[in-house]
């Protein structure tokens, strides 16, 4: 960073010695003030109070009313010209600011937290990540519908440490809730007009202040402060119980928009520093959100980075997703650096040693996809991954069934199963990339199985917005009034698709719901809609709860197995307490052949692993069969192999009570696209 960055820690407001201290960063500002707010009636101001402009264009003032509780609002004039937004009658919202209180449609106002809390001794988790489960949730749809949860807490952040959410994650298996965005946002006056909000939340206004519409309506009326504790007492609970809590953070635009939109914070601070800019005043945009906040200027990174140590150390969050994060690493000319100084204060901060960091690793601007770029210390979610298992299991039968051929073979699909070597070659190994086959953006598990194209006619915008490239298949019928048939191979398809998930190499993610087999009616972009659409469904029939069942079986899988979960990317030859075995063998029980492997009507595989700790050896076979014909498949013979135990089949609705045993060679009769999972059996 550079030598002119201001010490960490010292902008927005502290208090010290009973006086508290403003800080805030303006370039081209020509007058910034303090207003301090009536206590009981905030539209009133008691005192104004003139900020001095210091060193690397930080402004400053000190006054002893600025002390907990106290609310406030900031006003800033400067020069008219196209870079500038100004208007010194407008209250701005301190970009450091704790506690933020939404007045109106364009008013707001600061309040400045004391903090303080009892942790109980509880700390953070820390979870190995090759022991990590993702289960991205929405901080409100996760309990809105939830019976078991007193109803004027549901959908809240009291909610999601209450004990039944809690028992729902551990039952399922799940370690790690990653919430959609819990950054104050607000929703754009197009969705509101139409009568809808941005549900998701990707539209932040602050970065340091939880979204208030997230708390219990007690907290709400209580303020900031209770706000805050509410968070902090289900993030303690939660922990308590060993599951961490990931923040997705949208850091790289914010709900201000582009030309024409609204002022709260730091476009009337100062647009220009900011935002990037060009000289005539059009905003760069590299997110498709109107706006893009310049990392090419320190003091936008040095504010990312208090953010994230505040939510780190206060807040004790575990972890942290962030959104577009090609746009994060772009540097003074707008290119993506893999050297960002962001991204190497990330890398080189003690607070965040033990910090996951994970980043969606592209945007929408020049050279924006740049999945595999980013340094080792990053996981990055794999998008190949998601379209390389879709289309095995779904464009790809999809096809057989139209033109009586497949479209690939099994080459992409393992090596997607072994960790995406081919992306994420790094120290990590297979752990520096993001598995997932959904995610809040796209088709949920169950529509992904259930419909040919999206159905997004309720957001208001003629079915043109989510993408069309989904690599689904309806199996036969679009979307419901199926025949009971069609259910059955839909079913099956979600379990080949979640064990394909968690039996691969790499960190996966599951999106909520999807374990219990949830719909969003064809909606592949459901944004703005919080209703029944996106919460999470809690009044289950039989087989969603067969499903349940059988996802909680497979985490088991996978948590008690080190080979299914490897660290380290496997070698062919052998297998030693640094590296895992593993080994690829055609349906004849033979090792691969090239043929084999380039072979697109080639649609079987057998994967074996092994894994050796402390003398100990643990080895199992993966068959996968991706075509809709039933085959026969030969067990392959290996070294110390001296049988093998059937202990899942994803042809089953539930999983298995007795366990079959095979011996080597022997031949296993495999329904079409399905999944077998053995345990060997060693010497």
């Amino acid at each position: 960073m550079s030598d002119s960055m201001p010490t960490p820690g010292t902008m927005g407001v502290t208090v010290s010695g009973g006086v508290g201290t403003l800080r805030v960063y303006s370039e081209n500002a020509s007058g910034i003030e303090l207003c301090l707010l009536d206590s009981a009636d905030s539209t009133q101001t008691d005192l104004i109070l003139n900020l001095v402009r210091g060193e690397n264009h930080i402004w400053q003032v000190s006054h002893p009313d600025l002390k907990a509780g106290a609310k406030y609002a900031l006003r800033a004039d400067g020069p008219d010209a196209p870079r500038n937004s100004f208007n010194s009658s407008l209250h701005l919202i301190d970009p450091y600011a704790k506690g933020v209180v939404r007045e109106s449609a364009r008013e707001y106002h600061c309040v400045v937290i004391d903090g303080s809390f009892d942790w109980q001794g509880v700390q953070k988790p820390n979870i190995p990540m090759d022991e990590l489960i993702i289960y991205e949730a929405h901080a409100r749809g996760l309990t809105r519908n939830n019976s078991e949860i007193p109803d004027d807490i549901r959908g809240t952040y009291a909610a999601l440490g209450h004990p039944a959410t809690i028992a729902h994650l551990k039952k399922i298996g799940v370690n790690a809730v990653e919430l959609l965005p819990i950054h104050m946002f607000i929703s754009e006056p197009r969705l509101m007009n139409m009568g809808l909000i941005n549900y998701w939340g990707y539209n932040t206004i602050n970065f340091f202040s939880p979204h208030p519409r997230y708390a219990s309506a007690k907290a709400w009326e209580q303020g900031p402060e209770a706000i805050i504790a509410e968070l902090k007492t289900s993030i303690r609970e939660l922990h308590r119980n060993g599951i961490e809590v990931i923040l997705d953070v949208v850091y790289n635009h914010t709900a201000e928009g582009g030309g024409g939109g609204l002022t709260y914070s730091y476009r009337g601070l100062d647009s220009s520093s900011y935002y990037r800019m060009d000289d005539n005043g059009y905003f760069q945009d590299t997110t498709g959100c109107g706006n893009s906040l310049n990392f090419g200027n320190p003091h936008v990174v040095h504010m990312v980075l208090e953010s994230l140590r505040y939510w780190t150390t206060e807040l004790q969050v575990d972890g942290y997703r962030f959104d577009l994060a090609a746009t994060l690493a772009r540097n003074e000319i707008n290119h993506f650096d893999a050297n960002h100084p962001l991204l190497s204060a990330i890398v080189e901060d003690e607070t965040f040693k033990d910090t996951k960091m994970i980043v969606e690793p592209w945007d929408i601007g020049l050279g924006g996809w740049q999945t595999g770029n980013f340094p080792d210390r990053f996981s990055e979610w794999n998008d190949r991954y998601r379209d390389s298992i879709r289309r095995f299991w779904l464009s790809d039968i999809a096809a057989a069934r139209n033109s009586g051929s497949h479209w690939n073979g099994v080459a992409d699909l393992a090596t997607r199963l072994a960790g995406s070597r081919d992306i994420v070659d790094g120290p990590s190994g297979p752990l520096g990339g993001v598995n997932f086959i959904t995610a809040h953006d796209g088709f949920c598990l169950k529509d992904l199985v259930s419909y040919d194209v999206k159905h997004n006619q309720a957001n208001g915008e003629s079915n043109r917005d989510g993408t069309n490239g989904n690599h689904s298949f309806n199996h036969g019928h679009e979307g419901i009034g199926e025949s009971p048939e069609i259910r059955a191979v839909r079913r099956k398809a979600a379990r080949n698709l979640m064990a394909t998930l968690l039996f691969s190499a790499g960190v996966p993610m599951i999106t909520a719901g999807d374990e219990r087999g949830k719909t969003q009616n064809g909606n592949n972009n459901a944004y703005c809609q919080d209703n029944v659409m996106s919460w999470v469904n809690w009044d289950l029939s039989r087989q969603q709860e067969d499903f349940e069942t059988t996802f909680a079986y497979l985490t088991s899988l996978r948590r008690e197995n080190p080979s299914l979960r490897p660290k380290n990317f496997g070698d062919f030859n052998h297998a030693t307490e640094d590296h895992d075995m593993i080994k690829w063998y055609n349906s004849d029980g033979e090792i691969m052949t090239e043929e084999n492997w380039h072979d697109q009507e080639c649609r079987t595989i057998q994967r074996l692993t092994k894994h050796v700790s402390k003398g100990s050896t643990e080895a199992f076979v993966l068959v996968i069969h991706g075509s809709e014909k039933a085959l026969s498949v030969t067990l392959p013979e290996h070294d110390d192999v001296v049988g093998y135990e059937l202990i899942w089949n994803s042809a089953l609705e539930l999983p298995p009570t007795e366990f079959e045993k095979q011996a080597p060679l022997s031949n296993v009769m495999l329904s079409g696209t399905s999944i077998q999972l053995f345990r060997a059996i060693c010497r």
